[in-house]
């Protein structure tokens, strides 16, 4: 079953500002996520609650953060953007 997917502002500032092609990859992401939550990789430390999808975008990779909230079947979309500085400037806003 296809849980729901939901974007924090955070979210959706960064994704506006992403060009139509690399939106559309990540458009791709989400519906896996979607389709199977578990298919990212849990963090450790400050970004525990944190499950990171990484995927390829125009020859860059691109990280994709949420959070997966099982009881209610529900995927909150964090933050997404390149690998470079992603988690520093991702615990800077959380």
């Amino acid at each position: 079953m296809i849980y729901e997917v939901r974007q924090t502002r955070r979210f959706s500032r960064q994704y506006k500002k992403l060009h139509d092609n690399i939106a559309a990859d990540v458009d791709a992401a989400v519906e896996k996520i979607a389709e199977n939550p578990d298919v990212g990789d849990r963090k450790k430390g400050d970004l525990a609650q944190l499950l990171v999808f990484k995927f390829r975008s125009q020859g860059q990779l691109y990280l994709l953060g949420y959070t997966l909230e099982q009881e209610v079947r529900l995927i909150y979309l964090e933050a997404v953007g390149p690998h470079e500085n992603f988690y520093r400037d991702l615990k800077r806003e959380i």
